[in-house]
């Protein structure tokens, strides 16, 4: 998820909050004039956190989870012996 702000003087700021882990997502919740945008595990509970000013966001731009997972988002399945 990438948010976009604008940050005075005709100057604008990017962040970036990711879902660092398989089995993650990014939650998105406006109130009362502010934007929060946090990665939840799949318990529920938020792992970060970053709040907004809703008349200063700009951008909420959610990107595609990656097809191929890379190495270290892959869990590696239980065998039976």
């Amino acid at each position: 998820m990438e948010i976009v702000i604008d940050a005075g003087s005709g100057t604008t700021r990017t962040y970036e909050i990711i879902a660092t882990r398989a089995g993650r997502k990014v939650a998105i919740t406006h109130s009362r004039g502010v934007v929060e945008v946090a990665e939840i595990t799949r318990g529920g509970s938020a792992v970060r956190t970053a709040r907004f000013l809703a008349n200063r966001v700009l951008a909420l731009v959610e990107h595609p989870a990656a097809d191929n997972p890379l190495a270290d988002e892959i869990t590696p399945a239980l065998r039976s012996v």
